[in-house]
């Protein structure tokens, strides 16, 4: 199938992207990563990042590139995109607590400490932000979004592998992106 449109995964940091990524790619669509950001504990297969993606509002000659591949950016820079493009955007979500737990494991590794904001005032900040983004989207005729939450797709993979094929046209093969949910990565579980 041709994919006449930039797939990108999105959300909060800590939110499952990297996972989601996995499965995108297993299903058959390629990555547009730089490996720059290597795998390590937190993320141990990897971040799927792509560098460029953190300058697209200075410069966004990647983009063109990027029609029929998959993409992860951080939900904020999506308010840069160029218009003239078609983006299909997976959305993660996931129990704030856990991000903010995920995030708080992640910095005490690597030795750093977190803002002065605390984990509630944080969450309410995430919270409108997201708020903020759903509404901005709705108004954006080229862009098209599925959420899926982290939760789901780890406790129910095949399910939710049926749902972004679905909304990715449909041609992935979902058992391959069903396979690389491993749920002993899933570290950080509320309840």
């Amino acid at each position: 199938m041709s994919r006449e449109f930039v797939t990108i995964v999105a959300g909060l940091p800590r939110s499952g992207t990297s996972l989601m990524m996995q499965a995108i790619e297993a299903g058959g669509i390629p990555a547009l990563t730089d490996h720059v950001r290597q795998a390590d504990e937190d993320n141990p297969r990897g971040y799927y990042e792509y560098e460029p993606v953190k300058r697209t509002k200075e410069d966004p000659s990647w983009v063109p590139g990027a029609v029929g591949q998959v993409v992860k950016m951080v939900y904020r820079l999506l308010y840069d995109l160029p218009a003239e493009y078609p983006y299909r955007v997976v959305f993660t979500q996931r129990d704030l607590e856990e991000v903010l737990a995920s995030q708080g494991r992640m910095l005490e590794r690597l030795g750093k400490t977190g803002g002065d904001i605390d984990d509630a005032r944080m969450a309410d900040l995430f919270r409108r932000q997201i708020e903020e983004f759903r509404q901005w989207v709705a108004g954006r005729p080229n862009f098209s979004v599925l959420y899926v939450h982290y939760r789901d797709m780890v406790d129910r993979p095949a399910e939710q592998a049926k749902r972004v094929n679905q909304f990715l046209g449909g041609d992935l093969d979902t058992r391959a992106m069903a396979a690389v949910v491993d749920p002993t990565l899933y570290r950080n579980r509320r309840g």
